[in-house]
């Protein structure tokens, strides 16, 4: 069965996350025709999946503008401006009401799979006359496989159920399927609904980013609920104050004080620290879990936390002509600007349809965190200015397309900047600098002269 099209164009959006709903709202506002499918049973399904997370932003950065001019309408308070939510909060006084109380409701599909994109009547091999061809979106459903056509695609699915795995070579580590029963990804509620899982044991974690440190942090705080809970930091890296991130000098100021708090655990040795730590497989040592770095390095756990990022999941849009970096795997424009190796968020300049359009297929467009392919420094708020230029650009509005809408705040946090003064934290205070740090405060009135701020030894 194939839906019907009417002749409003129609706009397919893939998921109903934060962005898909931003998405979904611009499209209305431009007088388009929105169907949202969203793979899980409601609208932001991957965002409980970390519910329990606090959020780096404040609320004025997660409410995207059509979406508050929607839920404006219905008498909706919006949060204070400068409170950080967690993602259950995110979803209870902002993205539920927005999916459930506003015209969004009768354009969103749950349960809704997407299983592949094409071009109706046209394979990926034929080209002439396939841009003036309308997509034809197959997924499933409760009722079995179904299809429906539409006039543009944006591809907000995200990456959360596609992470990376644990093997330093990017490929599973040898033995890691087979213990997947004790290897969590992400961040896993460790102090919440996880807590019997982790209380009491020695659990390793293996990442660089934010969530590694998150769930390293919450397991020194469940340590001193849970005697025996023991943490242990697995990194790539030879540096650990890489991931201590940018400090003061963040403008996402949850984000600085993080890195800095972490510093601190690793600093007491609350968090045992094994640098350089490249993954090659995963035994069973005696019922525990045995992490093997190559040769004859490795160390036992009891449950193994992989929080080494993510990867968008492709497969479905295997008959579509995409241009795609090679590394990153992001949109072929936006890749140079937002490659982890040159980029931090703050040094990514705001972009949108001109960037995140595939030429060889006029009307897709990937969005959101999708759109970053396998980068880390994707932010909401960057996904909400994508998709308010994407549907300009849809619409026919080519100036408010191209129009930057956004100003993103400055941070040292993903790779560049601020880093020297928080790497001090690690060993500082009158103790040795540590490794790759060439000289360290002893007190914060120091770390001043020294033209660093907040050395932390206070």
């Amino acid at each position: 069965m194939t839906e019907a099209r009417t002749s409003t164009k129609t706009v397919a959006i893939i998921g109903a996350g934060p962005v898909g709903l931003a998405a979904a709202a611009h499209a209305l506002e431009r007088s388009l025709r929105p169907v949202v499918l969203e793979a899980g049973p409601g609208a932001a399904h991957a965002v409980r999946q970390w519910q329990h997370v606090q959020l780096f932003s404040p609320w004025r950065y997660n409410v995207d503008t059509a979406a508050a001019r929607l839920l404006a309408a219905t008498g909706w308070n919006s949060p204070e401006p400068e409170v950080y939510p967690t993602g259950r909060e995110l979803i209870d006084s902002y993205l539920a009401p927005l999916a459930t109380r506003t015209a969004l409701r009768d354009v969103i599909k749950t349960s809704h799979r997407v299983t592949a994109i094409s071009r109706v009547g046209f394979d990926k091999a034929k080209s002439k006359g396939r841009a003036a061809a309308p997509f034809e979106i197959r997924y499933r459903n409760g009722k079995g496989e179904a299809a429906m056509q539409a006039d543009a695609v944006i591809d907000v699915s995200g990456t959360w159920f596609s992470p990376n795995p644990a093997g330093g070579n990017g490929l599973p580590a040898l033995g890691e399927a087979a213990h997947a029963a004790r290897i969590a990804y992400g961040m896993p509620g460790v102090r919440g609904a996880q807590r019997s899982r982790y209380a009491g044991r020695t659990v390793a974690v293996l990442g660089a980013g934010h969530s590694a440190i998150g769930t390293l942090i919450d397991l020194a705080a469940l340590a001193e609920d849970e005697p025996g809970t023991q943490a242990i930091w697995l990194l790539r890296s030879d540096d650990p104050a890489k991931a201590f991130g940018g400090g003061s000098a963040d403008q996402l100021a949850a984000r600085g004080e993080l890195g800095m708090a972490f510093a601190a655990l690793v600093r007491s040795g609350r968090v045992r620290v094994e640098t350089g730590f490249h993954v090659t497989g995963i035994n069973d040592a005696d019922g525990r879990l045995q992490i093997v770095a190559g040769g004859d390095r490795g160390i036992d756990a009891d449950e193994l936390i992989v929080a080494t990022g993510f990867r968008p999941d492709l497969s479905w849009l295997s008959e579509l002509r995409l241009r795609l970096d090679p590394a990153i795997e992001a949109p072929a424009a936006l890749a140079p600007l937002i490659d982890p190796n040159e980029h931090s968020c703050g040094t990514v300049r705001p972009h949108g349809a001109r960037e995140l359009a595939q030429a060889d297929e006029p009307g897709l467009y990937l969005a959101g965190m999708k759109s970053y392919g396998r980068a880390p420094t994707f932010l909401m708020m960057t996904g909400y200015e994508q998709v308010r230029s994407i549907t300009a650009d849809i619409a026919g509005d080519k100036a408010a397309a191209h129009r930057v809408e956004l100003q993103l705040p400055e941070t040292g946090v993903c790779t560049r900047g601020g880093l020297e003064s928080i790497a001090a934290l690690s060993g500082c205070c009158g103790g040795p600098a540590p490794s790759g740090v060439d000289s360290c405060c002893a007190d914060d009135a120091k770390a001043k002269a020294a033209g660093r701020t907040g050395c932390g030894c206070s």
